[in-house]
């Protein structure tokens, strides 16, 4: 188990950061995905993909945590403030950079399930697999995909107008 974690790092990190904008949060929810990873795992089947399981896993304790944080607490940081945050972090100035905070920042606000379905696109996740993760149909996650895609660019071509 130890291993499936450490070399899906990277994957769970990327959903904590789409459902917390504060980094405490973040760090939590990370811990409680791996906690119930670790309580899910004797009951994982293998005929099924390992990144898929954990995948299933990792949306459903992260839409679970965000539904809890936000009824126990209003946002403590802003949008602003988790802007400036990554920011300052350094070697982030390049213009590309910018492009993928506002990108992220535009993924952090959509619906539950946009948010995790375009997640598992930009993974390179194919659509049967996305389908299968989140139990919707293969022509839902196409249309979905195709939805979502011309949201964000519609949100970009504002930011690049004004």
């Amino acid at each position: 188990m130890r291993t499936i974690i450490e070399t899906n790092k990277r994957l769970i990190y990327k959903i904590a950061n789409a459902y917390c904008n504060d980094s405490e949060d973040r760090k939590d929810l990370f811990q409680e995905i791996v906690l119930q990873l670790w309580k899910a795992f004797p009951k994982y089947n293998p005929e099924f993909a390992i990144s898929t399981w954990l995948y299933r896993i990792a949306l459903n304790v992260s839409i679970s945590y965000y539904r809890q944080s936000n009824k126990r607490k209003i946002q403590t940081v802003s949008d602003n403030e988790y802007i400036l945050e990554i920011a300052e972090t350094p070697n982030l100035e390049t213009p590309q950079n910018e492009q993928l905070k506002q990108l992220h920042q535009f993924i952090s606000e959509l619906k539950e399930l946009d948010k995790a379905l375009i997640l598992l696109y930009l993974e390179g996740n194919k659509q049967h697999t996305i389908a299968d993760i989140l139990g919707v149909s293969k022509t839902n996650v196409a249309t979905k995909i195709g939805r979502i895609k011309a949201q964000l660019r519609k949100r970009f071509e504002k930011v690049v107008s004004s």
